[in-house]
């Protein structure tokens, strides 16, 4: 097996409806412009608030994708 390099990018997904919907949204986001995502860790969640409601769900999400050697 050849060895591999990977590379870790720490992005934020939002959704109105909750994490999860957060973090699919910062994976698939990532994944029209990256290619070979591997591992999708989540860092934080967090809440966006307004006027003592709830507005949005945030995720902190560490991917990593593996560098293709030509």
């Amino acid at each position: 097996m050849a060895d591999s390099v990977y590379k870790v990018i720490e992005l934020v997904g939002t959704s109105e409806k909750s994490w999860e919907a957060a973090a699919r949204s910062a994976v698939e986001t990532a994944s029209k412009s990256l290619k070979n995502l591997r591992v999708a860790e989540i860092d934080k969640l967090d809440l966006k608030v307004e006027n003592g409601k709830v507005t949005a769900y945030r995720a902190k999400v560490n991917l990593s994708f593996k560098f293709e050697t030509d």
